[in-house]
This record gives structure tokens, C-alpha cells and sequence, in this order.
């Protein structure tokens, strides 16, 4: 996969996922915490709540890009700034996210510091070197065995051939 595929998909994924895991976690909450009460497990709410933790998973260790976890960094770190904000004074959350069925869900978790949690985590893993580097070049290196028919050096195998049935399973030779 060329670089500009991988950092397209890494973008789309920064778009599309952070959104869906949001949307789980928020329902998944309220179903769980609204069932909560009557001691019933909710198979719906607890499937959200599955559903957001693989694609969050996806998004932290995904060898696509690290713009996808960049860009849903970001996200998650508005919507769980927006909740230590009202602390101070200032109104900027919707009405619709604070009042209705979802609002029990999306105000757990962001006044429980949920939503920047998972944005230390996405930020943090975009911030690894590994990750920005593309895929290299495929190098082939001598492996276990004789060496190949026409090659220098045709006495002695180097010390990083197999010497011997001790060293079947063994991933490098010992001196």
C-alpha cells in the first residue's frame, strides 16, 4: 500500500470511527446505567459498548495512518472539553446532547473525564515514530540452510547458518 492510499484510508478512518465509537459509548452507557436500576443486563447497550471498544481498538493499532488517531484525537478532545468548560461558567453544550434519552450516557462520560481519556489515548498513539514511517522495502537476508548455489564463499558457511540438528528451532546460531 503506497503512502497516499494509506494516509487517504487514515483520514476516512479519522472521520468516520471516532463518531461511531462515540455514538456507542453514549448509547451503550444510557442503555446500561438506565437498566441498571431494575438489575437487567442490556445485550443492546453492552453490544455498543463491545462495538465502540473494537473500533476504538482499530483506530489506536491500525497500520494505516496515524492521521486516523490524530484526527480522532482531537475530536474526543472537544467533546470531553466541553463538559469541564460548563464547569466554569461558560454554556456550550447543545440542548440536544443534555436533554433527551442519550443525555444520561453522553453526561457520564464526559463529566467522568471518559472522552479525554480516550483522546490521551489516540493522541498518544499518533504520537509514535512507527507509526509515520511507510513500509520499506521487502529485504530478503540469508536464512537456516546451505548457502545458495553460486554464491561467494563457498567453503564454510557463515557462523548465521544452521550448523547441526541442534539448531533446528533455535532463531539464531550460538557460538
Amino acid at each position: 500500500m503506497s503512502n497516499v492510499v494509506r494516509h487517504v484510508l487514515g483520514v476516512v478512518a479519522g472521520l468516520l470511527l471516532p463518531p461511531l465509537i462515540a455514538v456507542g459509548l453514549i448509547y451503550g452507557t444510557t442503555e446500561m446505567l438506565i437498566n441498571f436500576r431494575d438489575l437487567v443486563i442490556s445485550w443492546t447497550g453492552f453490544g455498543a459498548l463491545a462495538g465502540s471498544g473494537i473500533l476504538f481498538a482499530f483506530l489506536v493499532s491500525s497500520r494505516l495512518s496515524p492521521v486516523s488517531s490524530l484526527l480522532g484525537g482531537l475530536g474526543f478532545l472537544a467533546l470531553g472539553g466541553l463538559p469541564l468548560v460548563e464547569l466554569w461558567g461558560t454554556r456550550l453544550l447543545p440542548d440536544a446532547l443534555t436533554r433527551g434519552t442519550l443525555s444520561t450516557g453522553f453526561l457520564t462520560l464526559g463529566y467522568a473525564g471518559i472522552f479525554l481519556f480516550l483522546a490521551v489515548v489516540l493522541l498518544v498513539a499518533s504520537a509514535f515514530p512507527s507509526r509515520w514511517r511507510s513500509a520499506g522495502p521487502v529485504v530478503v537476508t540469508p536464512g537456516y540452510g546451505p548457502p545458495p548455489v553460486g554464491a561467494p564463499g563457498q567453503g564454510a558457511p557463515p557462523p548465521y547458518y544452521s550448523t547441526g540438528p541442534e539448531d533446528v528451532t533455535r532463531p539464531m546460531h550460538r557460538e
